[in-house]
């Protein structure tokens, strides 16, 4: 054998090895986050984030949810499964409950149907209907109603996830949002979680 050969090592010494960290075990974790909630693990401002409500190291959001919005958040420390979850390429649906001012037409449903003009270009189809008020948590703090004007309550599911998008396509119809709540993303669905609970369920 030579020293071209790329097998060879010198024989003085001894060989060492370099140990390797066991992969993690892959975690996904379901939130009910609460109203207020920042979508992240530390803020500068003080202001209250996942940290307050989950005490699990090395799980990170699949996605966003809003600050004044609520619900369904999913938590993983496996960067495929997250991937999957949050980027848009893979169009996973995710359904919201949503309050809104005014009483939706059956015109304005069909808009939210067949997509919807936002500044950053028109949304895909989206499935939408009428929803009778759902037994839902008191929010905190409650929502501020405006005596003079009725509210109706939305189920709409989408399979984008841009900045706002379901207040967006509210507002560009013409209703307004006063509460939104996720309850389902994919397969996974919010049950009976209570605001600021967690589950750990199977990846």
């Amino acid at each position: 054998m030579t020293h071209a050969d790329p097998l060879w090592r010198p024989r003085s010494g001894k060989a060492r090895r370099t140990a390797r960290t066991p992969p993690a075990r892959p975690r996904l974790l379901m939130l009910n986050k609460p109203f207020g909630v920042l979508t992240q693990f530390s803020d500068d401002e003080g202001r209250v984030t996942l940290k307050h409500f989950v005490d699990v190291p090395d799980v990170y959001p699949a996605g966003r949810l809003d600050r004044d919005s609520e619900g369904l958040l999913l938590l993983t420390n496996d960067g495929r499964l997250q991937a999957r979850i949050a980027d848009p390429r893979h169009k996973m649906s995710k359904t919201y409950w949503v309050q809104v001012e005014g009483e939706p037409t059956e015109a304005q449903l069909q808009h939210l149907r067949t997509g919807v003009d936002l500044k950053d270009g028109s949304t895909l189809p989206a499935q939408a209907r009428l929803l009778a008020e759902p037994q839902l948590w008191p929010r905190d703090p409650p929502v501020r109603f405006r005596k003079s004007i009725p509210t109706a309550w939305l189920e709409i599911t989408i399979h984008e996830g841009r900045n706002r998008q379901v207040r967006r396509m509210m507002a560009a119809v013409g209703l307004p949002t006063l509460r939104l709540v996720r309850t389902s993303i994919g397969p996974w669905r919010l049950e009976d979680l209570s605001p600021g609970q967690w589950r750990e369920i199977a990846p």
